[in-house]
């Protein structure tokens, strides 16, 4: 990457007036910001401003129509140990580089074909049952970390929309919500013990959990309180999205379909669902397996003993 900088330092397009000039990065993402950018939903275009942002603050000098498929691979190898974040950025590089290739800074993307890291980690930490007994107890029904705990776990719904739930979701016996981030629209039931906790909610509020200025939470501002509520309880590594993979994992060790779990979650892909679901489904298969195997093996003692005494009376 240094040699591949030092080739670009003489071509550099930023003129001495500091403007933008065609060719680069720079205007590439501002052409991007423009047009494809602003049809993606709000939760989305800050996540992927972050990461665009990032790469433009390394390379937004550098002209667009010298990037090669080596180039690619370099800068997302650098960043190879966090692996969680790769598959990520390597996506969002090609949309920006699809777009390069509509309006004409270059003829092909060099990002396609490039192959993708694996990462090998489990993402955010799944809450154990032990976990969630040692929020709750620290935390008692009435409490607003409950209900925001509450909420989460019973409805399995991301924190960007948790943060919107209010009275007007709540029809009958089920939460009415359209999921922001994918746009599905969900009726779920609801839990008994989130109708609990529902029951000790404010009435007055425009969503149930509000900020301490009185205002509903953004999804950021939301992680941030709740990730202090986990510490209280002395559960660092747990988070909000965690309790949305511990109920797919209940779902999963009570024998629910990955279709009937989908249809608590959300997911449009069978994966999705899967990548939530793997270590649950192996512990449950699992104690199939034993069981299964107790009961043969309990047939096979009841047999032999039988077979020695018929085998006792040919020879008596």
């Amino acid at each position: 990457m240094r040699q591949y900088a030092a080739a670009l330092e003489p071509a550099s397009n930023i003129g001495a007036s500091g403007r933008t000039l065609p060719g680069s990065f720079n205007s590439l993402i501002v052409s991007y910001y423009r047009t494809d950018f602003r049809r993606l939903k709000p939760s989305t275009q800050r996540l992927w401003r972050n990461i665009i942002e990032r790469f433009r603050s390394e390379h937004g000098s550098k002209p667009v129509a010298r990037l090669e498929r080596k180039h690619i691979k370099d800068i997302i190898g650098a960043k190879a140990q966090d692996l969680q974040q790769i598959v990520g950025r390597l996506r969002r590089r090609r949309l920006l580089l699809n777009h390069a290739v509509e309006i004409g800074m270059i003829a092909n993307n060099p990002a396609t074909g490039v192959k993708r890291y694996e990462s090998h980690g489990d993402g955010f930490h799944t809450w154990t049952e032990n976990e969630i007994a040692r929020f709750e107890e620290r935390h008692p029904v009435g409490s607003k970390a409950r209900l925001a705990f509450t909420l989460l776990l019973y409805t399995a719904q991301r924190r960007s929309d948790v943060v919107r739930f209010g009275w007007q979701h709540v029809q009958g016996d089920t939460i009415a919500l359209r999921q922001e981030k994918t746009d599905t629209p969900l009726l779920t039931p609801i839990h008994p013990e989130l109708a609990k906790a529902l029951a000790a909610a404010p009435k007055t509020d425009m969503t149930f959990l509000m900020n301490e200025r009185g205002r509903p939470f953004s999804p950021a501002g939301f992680g941030n309180w709740f990730r202090a509520r986990c510490n209280e309880a002395s559960l660092p590594q747990c988070s909000a999205h965690g309790l949305r993979k511990a109920t797919a994992s209940r779902l999963a060790n009570a024998g629910c379909t990955t279709d009937q779990i989908k249809a608590i979650t959300g997911h449009k892909a069978l994966t999705e669902v899967a990548r939530y679901t793997k270590a649950a489904d192996q512990r449950r298969l699992a104690r199939q397996a034993l069981s299964l195997q107790l009961g043969a093996e309990h047939e096979r003692d009841l047999v032999q003993p039988l077979s020695n005494r018929l085998d006792a009376a040919k020879n008596g």
